[in-house]
This record gives structure tokens, C-alpha cells and sequence, in this order.
């Protein structure tokens, strides 16, 4: 099992159609990611999230905070 951080930032407010204002997923997608064990589909997750925030707009300290994440983690960030 691969120690990719979740997505979430630790901001978790669902606005926006349901999609949360600090990473852009929704619930279902946070339960998603959890359930994912594989590094390849993990990294395709975070592929189309990565999209999903660019057609949303409004998430780029994102990529920054996510990065700290992955920092904090010991972890290279994909993003």
C-alpha cells in the first residue's frame, strides 16, 4: 500500500454544489480515495481532481497546501 497523503487539506466545508471549498471533492469522493490501494489509481485520482479544480475554479492554494502535506509526510507530491 502506497503512504500517498489524502487530497484533503483539513479544510472540509462543503459548499459549492457539494464540493469542498479547501479540496474540491465531495463526500463521496473523500470515501472514494480511502478505498483506493493501488499507487496507479491513487495517482489517476488525484489526476482528475486536479482537473475537477480547474474547472471549478477558486482552488489554487491547493496545490501549496497539499505539498506541505506531502512534505510533512515524507512524501514526493505528484501535484
Amino acid at each position: 500500500m502506497s503512504k500517498i497523503p489524502s487530497p484533503c487539506i483539513g479544510v472540509c466545508k462543503f459548499k459549492r454544489e457539494g464540493h469542498c471549498i479547501g479540496c474540491s471533492m465531495t463526500k463521496d469522493q473523500k470515501s472514494l480515495f480511502k478505498k483506493l490501494k493501488k499507487e496507479k489509481h491513487q495517482h489517476a485520482f488525484l489526476d482528475m481532481l486536479v482537473h475537477q479544480q480547474s474547472d471549478l475554479g477558486k482552488y489554487s492554494h491547493w496545490p501549496v497546501a497539499y505539498r506541505k502535506r506531502c512534505d510533512k509526510k515524507g512524501v514526493k507530491a505528484l501535484v
